[in-house]
């Protein structure tokens, strides 16, 4: 029997401890430190995502044959050194590898490097000179802090007054700490945002289908940029035309550029796209699973995963295949009252039942836990309810038909996750 750990404790990493319970080799499963929804499927031990030593030991003293990493975090603080130090498999870059994700300076100094098409930028650690740039610049931008801030390190500016504060917040006030030390400056590019994820083992790469994440928290892309709201797959922004240029143009120069500079990348790697006629260019590189993309992706994932990650670990992609529903997936998060900014938990939520008892939906719990009999709220995205269907429009349907059957005081979610599919 083999063993599984999965690190994180959010929606998406209930979603690959859902689809790892799938597998068809019997597994153990471990998820550290999970959820209450992950507790149903999988062992959750309390070890942080970010307590490098304290899973490192464990992995060790458990024998886990695999772990697999959904959050960032551990991945740029070095797990999957201190894992193959010790002769685990582990799917994730290296320290080396994740800075594409753990430094924009870096990530943009790369691309420029190796003519992947990117929006042009400037670097600024003196607030004094960010302003004078901005102000002879000009709007619209985007202003960036160069580390890791959860998601809401990136301010699209349309006017010089949100330019300015985006630059106050970040460098003089240093709202995001360390990862504010220095921001990036950048060409505000105008398209249709999509997501495109891979699975490599440094040298094959399989992709996965386009997928479209919703970062702001209101209808219509209104408000601040969190985490996600919601994610559909396929997006049809991702044409066959687009997604040879994706490959071409940007998957295989990153990985054979990372592999010149002698960061091999093994793992996901995951390119934040803006598609401008037909042309990708890249907003952002992470560098493992998006969240909420996950959710969708894995429904619509006929292939065992288990397999895909194995393959990976060792250097064996080239020998994968991977089938996908031809149909559709849409996830709707649902989130607290108040998120991104300030929210309450422990609400208790009702109706987790009627709505997994829906056909081809799965409730993929992110801020959850259990208290007194009851699953309460303990995080700002709570919920990714997520549904199959033929189509767009019917994986949509599925989806609200699930959210409508949960609540709790406070609940809010998104009403319009995948209706740019629609308009296409």
């Amino acid at each position: 029997m083999k063993k599984i750990l999965v690190v994180g404790s959010g929606g998406r990493e209930h979603s690959l401890v859902w689809k790892l319970s799938a597998s068809s080799t019997r597994s153990k499963i471990y998820c550290a430190p999970g959820n209450a929804g992950i507790a149903r499927q999988a062992e959750c031990i309390p070890v942080k995502a970010e307590d490098i030593a304290g899973l490192t030991n464990f992995a060790r003293q458990e024998s886990v044959d695999l772990t697999v990493v959904g959050p960032e975090i551990p991945l740029t603080m070095g797990i999957v050194d201190s894992f193959r130090e010790h002769g685990l498999l582990i799917v994730g870059p290296d320290s080396q590898a994740a800075a594409l994700e753990g430094s924009k300076v870096f990530a943009k100094d790369f691309m420029k490097k190796y003519n992947i098409p990117t929006g042009d930028y400037r670097v600024f650690d003196s607030p004094d000179e960010a302003r004078a740039y901005v102000r002879k610049h000009g709007t619209p931008l985007t202003v960036k802090a160069d580390g890791l801030a959860a998601g809401k390190g990136v301010f699209v500016v349309m006017t010089e007054e949100e330019a300015l504060t985006a630059i106050e917040t970040i460098l003089d006030r240093k709202a995001f700490g360390a990862a504010g030390k220095r921001i990036v400056v950048e060409e505000f590019l105008q398209g249709e945002e999509a997501s495109f994820i891979v699975f490599t083992d440094g040298t094959t790469i399989l992709p996965m289908p386009f997928s479209q994440d919703h970062k702001a928290v209101y209808d219509g892309d209104k408000g601040p940029n969190t985490g996600g709201m919601g994610a559909y797959s396929p997006a049809p922004v991702g044409t066959p035309e687009v997604h040879e240029k994706v490959m071409k143009k940007i998957m295989m120069p990153a990985i054979e550029g990372m592999a010149t500079e002698g960061r091999k990348y093994q793992g996901i790697l995951y390119a934040g796209l803006m598609i401008i006629n037909g042309d990708p260019w890249v907003l952002e590189f992470n560098v493992r699973f998006g969240d909420p993309e996950t959710q969708p992706l894995l429904m619509r994932m006929k292939s065992d995963l288990l397999p895909v990650l194995e393959a990976i670990g060792n250097g064996s992609l080239h020998k994968t295949r991977i089938e996908w529903d031809a149909g559709a997936a849409v996830c709707v998060v649902m989130a607290s009252s108040g998120y991104p900014g300030r929210y309450e938990k422990g609400k208790i939520i009702s109706g987790l039942e009627e709505a997994e008892s829906i056909n081809d939906a799965q409730v993929f719990h992110a801020g959850t836990a259990r208290s007194g009999g009851h699953i309460v709220t303990n995080g700002g995205r709570v919920l990714g309810v997520t549904a199959l269907g033929g189509t767009i429009q019917k994986a949509i349907d599925h989806t609200y038909k699930a959210v409508a059957k949960i609540n709790w005081d406070g609940v809010y979610y998104r009403r319009d996750i995948g209706h740019k599919a629609l308009k296409q």
